[in-house]
């Protein structure tokens, strides 16, 4: 943990300094007689600011790509491939690479974000459980990148995207 918060505090340092450049530095004429100062101060900027740093507990967070997704029945439903975000960058939707054995034979589907459950996800190898049954995945359109979504969802929880911003 200390040499994480070591490293954050070296990459903050690096942000905060800027090197100096031979105008500046030389006391020279700018490049229109002007002095010095008055090329300095035009091309002065103001150091950014450190970045924000959030620390998240190794069990409080976890990624999702890759992991597998299992139906309330225990059935497998693939693994999530992508994520769908709408405009303002809020998690819509999730990809799951459904069907087939060894890629051979698996479509991708869309699945709504809020028909997915992550109580189980305390390590890699816990599932991800979709509240949704194999009958129904398997009735759901496949998902083409640059064509419409077909999200599918749980009854009654889809809530209407607005393409209209």
């Amino acid at each position: 943990m200390r040499a994480g918060i070591l490293v954050l505090s070296l990459i903050a340092g690096l942000a905060m300094s800027f090197p100096v450049s031979a105008a500046e530095d030389s006391g020279t004429q700018g490049s229109r007689g002007a002095p010095a100062d008055a090329a300095k101060d035009a091309t002065k900027k103001e150091p950014a600011p450190p970045p924000s740093v959030t620390v998240i507990g190794a069990r409080d967070a976890l990624g999702i790509l890759g992991r597998d997704v299992r139906s309330a029945a225990n059935e497998n439903m693939g693994r999530i491939v992508d994520v769908i975000v709408d405009r303002e960058g809020a998690v819509r939707a999730a990809v799951i690479d459904f069907g087939g054995f060894l890629g051979v034979g698996s479509r991708k589907i869309v699945v709504d974000w809020s028909a997915l459950h992550f109580g189980r996800v305390a390590n890699k190898s816990d599932s991800i459980t979709l509240e949704l049954t194999k009958e129904q995945v398997t009735a759901a359109p496949e998902y083409k990148q640059d064509a419409p979504v077909i999200v599918l969802g749980a009854a009654g929880r889809l809530q209407p995207w607005d393409f209209d911003k």
